[in-house]
C-alpha cells in the first residue's frame, strides 16, 4: 500500500482514499507535507493537537478548491466547476472523517462535503436523484443513479461501512461502473452512518434487513426499476449485506465488499487493542456514536451481536465475497467462513486480492478499481441473467 506518512495507518489510509476518490496528488501534498513531522511524533495517533492540525490543513485545501469552483461558475464554466467541487468534496470528507467529535468544525466539514458534492453532480449534469426512503417513522437519505438502457433496470442497493457515507460510495466509482453496465444504484445513509446517524439520530442496528427491506419497498414502487434487486456493502457492510440477504428474500444478489463474519474479531478486537489498525483517529468515540452506546462495555456487547453464525445459511441468493489477503482490520479467514456458512446460496463466489496483484488491503483500499471491476461485472452478470 502506498504510505505517504509511513507508520500512521489512519493518515496513510486517508491520503490513499483521497487520491482514489479524485483528489489531485499535488493538492494533497500541499495539505500533508507540513504534517509529516507531526505524523512521526510518538503520540501522533492520540494527540488531539496533532489531529486538529490535520483538520485545519484539509479544511484549508477544501476551501481553496471550493473558491476556485465558485469562480468557474461565475464564468459559466460548469464542467470545470464540477471537477473542482468534486475535489473539494473529497478534501472536506477527509477533514470530517478524521476530526475529533468534539470539534465543531467536524459538522462544518460534513455539511460542506455534502454541499460541494451536490454542486459537483449538478454542474456535471449527472442524472442523480436525492431521495428519501420511508423507514420506521422517519426516512433514510439516499442517492439514486439510473442504469443505462431502456425499460426498467435492475438495481443494487449500496450500504456503507463504519466511517464513510453515501457520497463516499459514489465517489469510489462503484455507481458509475454499475450504471455503465445497465444497473441502477441506490446509495443509502442507513442507520449508523451519514445523515441517518447525524440528523435522524439512528445508530447501527443488528437487524439490517430492516433498512434493506425499506429500500426494496421503495425500489419496487419505482417504474424505472425491475424486481432484480441486490445489495452491496463495504467493510462493516460485510456483515450488513449478508445479514440483510438472509432475511429479506426479495434480494436477488448479495456482495460483501470486505468480509465480516464475526464483528467481535474485527471491531471487538480493535476496541480492545489500542495498537490495532484503526481506520480513523478517535476510533472509540466514533464507535460509541455509530453503535449508539454510552460506554465501551455496552459497545462491545452490541458489536458481539453482529455475527453471521446461524444466519449465513439462510442466504439463498447468489453471494460474492471480495477480500484482501493483507486486510489489517478484518482477519482473512472471515472471508472463507462467510462463503462456507452460506450453504444454501444459489452460488457462492470468493474473490481474494493478493499482494502481488494489488487490492490486498482492507476493502481493497490500496486499489479500489480492481475490486470495483469485479463487483460491477458480477452484479450485472447476476441481475441481468448472465450467470
Amino acid at each position: 500500500m502506498f504510505e505517504y506518512f509511513g507508520e500512521n495507518y489512519s493518515w496513510d489510509l486517508a491520503v490513499l482514499m483521497a487520491m482514489q476518490l479524485g483528489g489531485h496528488p499535488s493538492e494533497i501534498d500541499e495539505a500533508c507535507r507540513p504534517l509529516r513531522a507531526l505524523a512521526a511524533a510518538p503520540d501522533a495517533k492520540t494527540n488531539s493537537t496533532i489531529q486538529v492540525a490535520w483538520l485545519e490543513a484539509w479544511l484549508a485545501l477544501a476551501k481553496k478548491l471550493e473558491s476556485k469552483a465558485d469562480q468557474d461558475v461565475l464564468e459559466n464554466h460548469r464542467l470545470s466547476a464540477a471537477g473542482k467541487y468534486r475535489r473539494a468534496c473529497v478534501y472536506y470528507q477527509q477533514a470530517d472523517r478524521m476530526a475529533p467529535h468534539d470539534d465543531p468544525r467536524k459538522a462544518i466539514a460534513y455539511d460542506a462535503m455534502r454541499e460541494t458534492f451536490r454542486k459537483s453532480i449538478q454542474n456535471a449534469d449527472i442524472p442523480m436523484e436525492w431521495v428519501e426512503i420511508p423507514y420506521e417513522g422517519t426516512t433514510l437519505p439516499a442517492l439514486f443513479l439510473p442504469g443505462q438502457g431502456d425499460g426498467p433496470r435492475p438495481c443494487m442497493i449500496g450500504f456503507d461501512g463504519f466511517d464513510v457515507t453515501k457520497e463516499w460510495t459514489y465517489l469510489s466509482g462503484l455507481a458509475d461502473a454499475l450504471r455503465a453496465r445497465g444497473v441502477s444504484t441506490l446509495l443509502v445513509d442507513h442507520p449508523g452512518v451519514g445523515l441517518a446517524l447525524r440528523d435522524r439520530g439512528l445508530p447501527a442496528v443488528v437487524e439490517t434487513e430492516r433498512p434493506a427491506s425499506a429500500c426494496v419497498d421503495y425500489l419496487m414502487g419505482r417504474d424505472d426499476t425491475s424486481d432484480e434487486i441486490g445489495i452491496v456493502a463495504m467493510s462493516l457492510g460485510g456483515y450488513y449485506a449478508p445479514r440483510a440477504a438472509a432475511f429479506e428474500k426479495r434480494l436477488k444478489a448479495c456482495i460483501a465488499w470486505g468480509a465480516r463474519w464475526d464483528n467481535t474479531e474485527s471491531h471487538g478486537r480493535i476496541l480492545r487493542d489500542p495498537n490495532a489498525a484503526r481506520s480513523i483517529p478517535g476510533w472509540i468515540d466514533h464507535a460509541l456514536k455509530v453503535y449508539g452506546q454510552p460506554d465501551i462495555e455496552s459497545c462491545a456487547a452490541m458489536i458481539a451481536k453482529m455475527s453471521l453464525a446461524g444466519v449465513a445459511d439462510r442466504i439463498e441468493c447468489p453471494l460474492l465475497v471480495v477480500h484482501g489477503e493483507n486486510d489489517r482490520q478484518v482477519p482473512f479467514d472471515q472471508a472463507q467462513k462467510t462463503i462456507d456458512g452460506a450453504v444454501n446460496a444459489r452460488r457462492r463466489d470468493l474473490r481474494v486480492f493478493t499482494k502481488e496483484e494489488g487490492g490486498c488491503e482492507h476493502v481493497n483500499g490500496d486499489n479500489f478499481s480492481l475490486a470495483i471491476d469485479v463487483i460491477a461485472d458480477w452484479s450485472a452478470d447476476v441481475l441481468l441473467g448472465r450467470l
